[in-house]
């Protein structure tokens, strides 16, 4: 009996310490309850600032004044007196075409005149010989003969007026060829080739394009925007103007013309044409520009100086009231209506309702 009461004890006993090893050791722990984090409140300063808002435009510089030179007739070059991208002044001769075979054909026109006047004055002469000499008793045939050879001179006569005008009105036009064989420039700028073909050619066809006197004070920017901008630009607004290919280079221009009919411009790698409208630039004097370069330009549509402005984030709307959420300290927000002006990228001028010094929360 002693010894069941022993053993019952000993059992009992690894019970318990198995019990206890099972829930300090073996026993998972009950999960405790999350720390909460308190969410972090991002604050932005009103602050005073200028601001505005643009129109991005990107074209070319062109020249305004160009004027093109066209070879006068079909003729040989004897001299060439102008180089590409020579500085000329108006009056100066640029080229001189060959009058070799001009002062042949007047020559020969001339000679055919002198020719037509000697037979005109002959033919009256021996008209008026048959006359003075006609039999006083001549029959009816042979006064019938008598006036028509006087008609058939008269006729003739007339005949010769005409080729004379025809002939006196391409002898004109030659001595014009003469005075033209020598291109007097008709402006003064710097003279540019026709890219296309062969600077100075030796020869040219009648109103062949030679090239350009263009105006470096004329170059200007022209760009082309859509019709969600157009609207909003105005002749006289300030461009910012950047040389893509020539970096940390900016110019100051202003929009000079707006177009109020649209172009049909076609876009790159689009089979599509989009209605655009023309915006011409004015570009300052500088030694970097000439014709052809591609521009950037940002025109200035509205400025604002030392305005009130908050983050455009942390401008909320209800019912039509827009209205800031303002830091009191201390984790305290209020909200605060205000009324707003000039809307930016990322600004919002604030007309009334916050002061500078203020400090407003986005929740």
């Amino acid at each position: 009996m002693k010894k069941i009461i022993k053993w019952t004890i000993f059992i009992a006993a690894i019970a318990f310490v198995g019990y206890w090893g099972y829930g300090q050791v073996v026993k998972p722990t009950a999960p405790s309850d999350p720390v909460m984090e308190v969410p972090q409140v991002i604050s932005f300063p009103v602050t005073e600032e200028n601001i505005m808002n643009s129109v991005q435009v990107k074209g070319r510089s062109e020249y305004g004044r160009e004027t093109n030179v066209y070879a006068p007739f079909e003729a040989k070059v004897g001299s060439w007196n102008v180089q590409n991208g020579q500085q000329i002044k108006k009056g100066e001769t640029l080229f001189n075409l060959e009058q070799k075979g001009i002062r042949q054909q007047l020559e020969q026109k001339e000679a055919e005149m002198q020719k037509r006047k000697l037979e005109k004055e002959l033919k009256e002469f021996m008209l008026n010989q048959d006359l003075d000499n006609a039999p006083m008793g001549a029959t009816e045939a042979e006064r019938l003969k008598a006036l028509a050879e006087q008609e058939n001179v008269r006729l003739s006569s007339q005949l010769d007026e005409v080729n004379e005008s025809i002939e006196r009105q391409a002898m004109a036009d030659l001595q014009d060829k003469l005075k033209k064989s020598a291109y007097i420039s008709p402006d003064s700028g710097i003279f540019l080739f026709d890219s296309s073909q062969q600077q100075q050619p030796q020869s040219v066809s009648a109103n062949q394009y030679i090239g350009k006197i263009v105006d470096l004070n004329s170059l200007r920017f022209v760009a082309y925007v859509d019709e969600n901008d157009i609207f909003s630009i105005k002749p006289g607004m300030a461009v910012e103007i950047k040389l893509p290919s020539i970096k940390d280079t900016r110019l100051k221009g202003k929009v000079l013309e707006v177009a109020k009919f649209a172009e049909t411009v076609a876009q790159e790698k689009q089979s599509s044409q989009t209605p655009q409208f023309k915006v011409i630039i004015s570009l300052p004097k500088n030694d970097l520009l000439i014709g052809g370069l591609t521009l950037n330009g940002e025109i200035v549509t509205v400025q604002k100086d030392k305005a009130i402005v908050v983050p455009k984030l942390a401008v909320q709307t209800e019912g039509g009231v827009s209205y800031v959420m303002i830091d009191k300290g201390e984790g305290l927000v209020e909200r605060q209506e205000i009324k707003i002006g000039l809307i930016t990228l990322d600004k919002v001028e604030v007309l009334s309702g916050l002061k500078t010094g203020d400090s407003v929360v986005l929740q």
